[in-house]
């Protein structure tokens, strides 16, 4: 890496650190999950939050969008939403002066830097699928036009566990369309003892811009400039490989316990996630540890447990955590 990409690890993590600092005035905690929504962001990939309703998501994605001085659109996904309510649709126009007619394309709300499809899986899979297309191909086709998205531009979905009636869970496919599934977990004692004073104070605060979007473009190719050694890219792909049951080379405890092993986009986004989670730490270099601390968010929702697992109480993080102690690292090889 040249002198001003040293620079530049530099103020991604002094630009984590800022951000941070930006969202405690209305968040409390939730690092981890703030670090892992800012690598999906700087990886110019999508995430998918879980978790039960009151954990503050919307307000999470909506703050951050204030921090990085973004646009941003909430999308709340219903049974009766239609692929046109998110893309956007054509309409007849006239115009005043030749009264001559043709159609004319009104942009839906897609068109954001920062979209969050609130409830995703409450959706029919046609209104699904029209989300998760112009989610990878980065564009929105109507009546035979092409029309780009802005430039950053990534999802942010939200899905409740517990709430089973009237959902269409996404197929495993469009799952895989997500870099990462971010587990929002129930606030600490002392954290839930602050949120109340908070909630219930006098004084809201709000979150002053650090980054803007040229600024996170230029950090998104800093990213994929970073060098990863053999032995670290090795070490991802055998996280990977290991995981499919139908291989010779899959862990015992795989194929007792996983149904569906991970595909090779799982090994792309460790390898992409362990990069920017590198870069907020000040690394100039990516180590196998970071891989480490990528698998979790990168493979939850790659792995699909079977009846066998589910019945020992077994869940993804679980055959993760065990699958992460059982892959031996690969060490640096040296001259």
């Amino acid at each position: 890496m040249t002198e001003h990409d040293v620079q530049a690890v530099e103020q991604l993590k002094n630009a984590r650190a800022n951000i941070r600092a930006e969202l405690s005035k209305v968040i409390v905690g939730q690092n981890d999950v703030v670090d892992q929504t800012l690598i999906s962001v700087f990886t110019r990939s999508h995430s998918l939050l879980i978790g039960v309703p009151g954990l503050a998501k919307t307000l999470l994605v909506s703050s951050l969008a204030q921090t990085l001085k973004l646009d941003f659109k909430r999308i709340q996904f219903t049974p009766d939403l239609m692929p046109s309510d998110i893309t956007g649709t054509e309409v007849i126009y006239q115009d005043p002066a030749t009264n001559q007619r043709e159609f004319k394309f009104l942009k839906g709300p897609i068109f954001s830097n920062i979209v969050l499809a609130d409830e995703i899986n409450r959706t029919p899979p046609k209104t699904q699928a029209a989300m998760l297309e112009a989610m990878q191909e980065r564009k929105v086709s109507i009546g035979g036009n092409d029309y780009d998205l802005p430039e950053p531009f990534f999802v942010l979905a939200t899905q409740n566990p517990i709430e089973q009636e009237g959902t269409y869970p996404l197929p495993e496919a469009q799952l895989d369309r997500f870099m990462f599934m971010i587990k929002v977990d129930y606030p600490s004692a002392d954290e839930e003892l602050d949120i109340l004073r908070m909630a219930t104070g006098d004084e809201q605060g709000r979150p002053e811009p650090v980054l803007d979007g040229q600024q996170i473009l230029d950090l998104q190719k800093i990213v994929r400039k970073m060098p990863v050694s053999d032995h670290v890219a090795e070490y991802a792909n055998q996280l990977t490989r290991v995981t499919r049951v139908a291989k010779d080379e899959a862990l015992p405890m795989c194929k007792k316990w996983l149904s569906w092993g991970a595909g090779p986009r799982a090994g792309i986004n460790l390898i992409m996630a362990a990069k920017a989670h590198a870069m907020l730490e000040g690394q100039v270099h990516v180590g196998t540890e970071n891989v480490m601390a990528m698998a979790g968010p990168v493979l939850r929702h790659r792995i699909i447990p079977n009846f066998s697992a589910t019945s020992e109480g077994l869940t993804s993080d679980d055959i993760i955590e065990r699958i992460v102690e059982e892959v031996p690292q690969k060490e640096k090889l040296t001259s």
